[in-house]
């Protein structure tokens, strides 16, 4: 202790200095908070970094197709609105489909036709690679959110369910709605209002799932029991409601409205037409249907994969405040449950709710935890390796061929190709770029109400010797290729023999086979028309 001149023991020598305590308890609190903020973003970065390399690795080994509407709901709207040749589905001529997310895709491809770099590679490659870069800052934001509503040890566990999860893996970089509403969503989970979370971040969860919305109208069901949740706990539900719900609404709206304007060329409201075709009037039964339970039985347990027990272990053991997000769980395959066409992958966006309670049973199994760590990664790399480089691969690679049709030396007639497949089995001229006369078999439902219709597709597989006699009648019409799954060669042999075609490649598909789809894809080829007329106009169908 200093004491002065005054002090009863008088000026005894130097002053005596006191040492700074260095203790982070007597830091200055901006300090810590700084301190602290650096090291979480030290963290997210190395976590976003992880998360980059990994998608994008993603997205080079996954070589399969999955579902037609990666191709036709997206890149073949994106590729006929910039380069003017293409074709639309019903959904389009229909205007079930808002135009924003294939706008997206549309203004890659417009950016690699001004800067002249448009070639087919590109296009087929960077719509992946964007989407692969945004689900991996879907894996950040979904970190981030577990973070906020738990700790840190929880966030971790998650992302490690999230980024080992097999149909996350097969999904997440492809050009699906379904993929970019997941994307979406749980960037609007990310800004949820838990405990903790700034009062800004509603507007920012709503613009994003309204966001969500205009991809796919389908998105608001999650999102129904976590916002009526908020507004119920909301203490000023007025200010709520008319401060943020509607006028986020009405925005939203309104670009609906003028995008899908500039779009159709016509007021069109996608969100009504989607509800009443899809939903009042069951269309989508037209392709297929499922029983109620079919989510909770096969849907679910195989999109869960490796991770259900431990689904199962954290819905148990997780604690109250989790129940919501449960909730929504249930909530959402409930509904899917009552319309009669069923998919994998309409329940997809909910899978990053189910990591949540994934990851909180890894933090619960204590010394079990690395050998549930090392079951889980090897359990998901099988079917994520099999199914994104093995199966259902050969209406991809098929289209590799007929690209090679499109660099032919000049000759007498151009190729022209007819796909006997299922429709829309192989993607379009989003994976050609270039404008050969290719037919495929159309199969739009019935909006008339027949009782008895067929489409094309139909009534080709009722009698293709029939189908094919009555459509090529006219032998200058034949086409110079022809691609069918090996299941269809027998019925169509005489036909091929008869009008001198050989087989010219084979692809392989699936070691599945099944109905009218073959484990192979075959592809033959007859010497070229000398008449040098195309039989069909790009684009035809």
């Amino acid at each position: 202790m200093e004491t002065g001149p005054s002090g009863d023991e008088g000026d005894s020598g130097p002053p005596v200095r006191l040492r700074k305590r260095k203790s982070e308890l007597y830091r200055p609190a901006p300090v810590v908070a700084a301190g602290l903020g650096s090291a979480l973003q030290g963290e997210t970065f190395r976590l976003g970094s992880c998360a980059v390399a990994l998608r994008l690795l993603n997205c080079l080994l996954v070589q399969t197709s999955f579902v037609p509407d990666e191709y036709w709901q997206a890149l073949e709207v994106a590729h006929r609105l910039v380069f003017n040749y293409g074709y639309l589905t019903w959904e389009w001529t229909e205007g079930l489909r808002g135009s924003l997310f294939p706008l997206f895709f549309a203004s890659i491809y417009k950016v690699l036709h001004l800067l002249s770099q448009d070639n087919v590679q590109w296009l087929i490659w960077l719509p992946r690679i964007s989407q692969a870069l945004l689900s991996a800052l879907a894996d950040v934001r979904l970190y981030s959110f577990v973070k906020r509503l738990d700790n840190g040890e929880a966030a971790k566990w998650v992302a490690f369910c999230q980024l080992c999860s097999w149909f996350t893996w097969f999904c997440c970089t492809r050009t699906l709605t379904n993929t970019m509403e997941s994307v979406l969503s749980t960037c609007a989970l990310s800004y949820y209002l838990v405990e903790g979370t700034e009062l800004g971040s509603r507007t920012k969860c709503l613009a994003l799932v309204a966001l969500a919305c205009l991809v796919r109208p389908t998105a608001l069901i999650p999102w129904t029991p976590l916002l009526l949740y908020q507004f119920w706990r909301e203490p000023r539900k007025q200010q709520l409601l008319l401060g943020t719900y509607l006028p986020v609404g009405l925005i939203t709206l309104g670009m609906s409205l003028t995008m899908d304007r500039l779009f159709f060329g016509q007021w069109v409201l996608v969100q009504l037409n989607f509800l009443k075709l899809n939903v009042l009037h069951n269309l989508a039964a037209f392709y297929g249907s499922h029983p109620w339970h079919w989510y909770l039985s096969q849907g679910l347990p195989v999109v869960l994969g490796p991770h259900l027990p431990f689904f199962i272990h954290g819905c148990l053991r997780a604690p109250p405040k989790h129940r919501i997000f449960l909730a929504v769980i249930l909530w959402t395959v409930a509904i899917y449950s009552t319309l009669s066409h069923k998919e994998f992958r309409f329940i997809y966006p909910v899978l990053p709710f189910c990591m949540v309670f994934c990851g909180y049973s890894l933090q619960q199994l204590g010394r079990w935890r690395r050998a549930a760590c090392a079951f889980l990664v090897l359990a998901n790399l099988l079917p994520a390796l099999y199914t994104g480089l093995v199966h259902q691969r050969g209406t991809l690679d098929v289209m590799g061929y007929l690209r090679g049709l499109c660099h032919t030396a000049p000759s007498p007639a151009p190729a022209s190709i007819l796909v006997l497949m299922p429709c829309h089995s192989t993607p379009h001229y989003s994976h050609l770029h270039c404008p050969l006369p290719l037919r495929f078999l159309e199969c739009p439902p019935d909006l008339t109400g027949k009782a008895d219709y067929l489409d094309e597709a139909d009534l080709f597989y009722v009698d293709p010797p029939k189908w094919l006699t009555r459509e090529f009648s006219n032998t200058s019409l034949l086409p110079t290729h022809v691609i069918f799954f090996n299941v269809l060669e027998q019925d169509i042999s005489s036909f091929l023999a008869v009008n001198g075609y050989t087989k010219a490649a084979t692809f392989f598909h699936t070691h599945f086979p099944q109905g009218r789809t073959g484990s192979s894809v075959f592809v033959y080829k007859r010497p070229r028309s000398i008449s040098g007329e195309p039989l069909w106009p790009a684009g035809a169908s």
